[in-house]
């Protein structure tokens, strides 16, 4: 009788403690679609779901997985990065990076030579997801502005300081690569060794280029404008001091995509001139 009364009063306490913590007990941790489908706009679960990304390992200060996924046709030697929502406000730069990344899985477009291509559709899951969205991450610190490029310690904070009058929303942060989010990006060029990187933003409707090459004149609708160099930035410590070229996207607006033929229209314009230009650059350099 007593050996019952004890084996009943440790099931119930082990249903209470899964009650309490259903995590601990093996409940489905959520995934990408779980937190991103119904938060960008024009991205249906479907498409969410075609996408397949895959948890990098590395994570946002607050835990958050940063996804990625991999195109890689067979024989592939052109690399090329393609990130979005590094500004978590700019949520149109998420869902038209998985509208390419679907392009990228689903079209047979002929190139000269196939593209090994690698999303990061979300590189600042705390402020994309935060509530409103947050350009900085959850510490505060604007992304863009946090690379080690040559004298960011000099040249980011004076430039904060007196080029934006301490702006909160452009707050380099203490040092280079101080947030998780920025040592992911930086690791990934390390690893992947991209001869692009594709930066999409949003919402001044301009193309953007830094680094060697001569920049597209044109991505469907949008037309290059170069707007400067800013410390810190992913486009001057690609562009200029790694000398990988970085073409920046600005989208016109960051809360809704373009329509899905101008989202393909970029596209196939980006392709061609990958195909064109950088193809031309990478095999010249080996």
């Amino acid at each position: 009788m007593v050996e019952g009364t004890v084996l009943k009063t440790i099931r119930l306490g082990a249903l209470a403690l899964a009650m309490a913590a259903p995590g601990a007990f093996g409940a489905a941790m959520p995934g990408p679609c779980d937190r991103f489908v119904g938060k960008l706009p024009n991205v249906s679960k479907s498409l969410c779901e075609q996408a397949r990304l895959v948890d990098s390992g590395a994570r946002s200060v607050q835990g958050t997985p940063l996804y990625v996924r991999d195109v890689k046709p067979p024989d592939a030697r052109l690399r090329v990065l393609v990130v979005g929502a590094i500004h978590g406000d700019e949520l149109s730069s998420a869902a038209v990076a998985l509208h390419w990344l679907r392009l990228a899985s689903d079209e047979k477009v002929d190139l000269p030579q196939p593209v090994h291509w690698r999303f990061a559709p979300v590189v600042n899951p705390d402020g994309l997801l935060a509530h409103p969205p947050k350009r900085v991450n959850s510490k505060g610190v604007d992304l863009n502005r946090n690379f080690p490029t040559p004298n960011w310690e000099r040249d980011a904070q004076t430039y904060w300081q007196q080029r934006t009058r301490k702006d909160p929303r452009r707050w380099p942060g203490p040092k280079p690569l101080s947030e998780p989010e920025t040592r992911f990006l930086h690791d990934e060029m390390q690893k992947f060794k991209p001869h692009l990187i594709v930066s999409i933003h949003a919402p001044y409707g301009v193309l953007d280029f830094d680094g060697p090459s001569v920049p597209p004149s044109r991505l469907g609708r949008l037309y290059l404008d170069q707007v400067g160099i800013f410390p810190g930035s992913l486009g001057n410590y690609g562009g200029v001091h790694k000398g990988v070229p970085v073409v920046t996207i600005e989208l016109p607006n960051a809360q809704r995509t373009p329509l899905d033929a101008e989202t393909r229209q970029m596209w196939l314009d980006l392709l061609r001139w990958t195909s064109a230009k950088i193809q031309g650059d990478a095999a010249a350099a080996r």
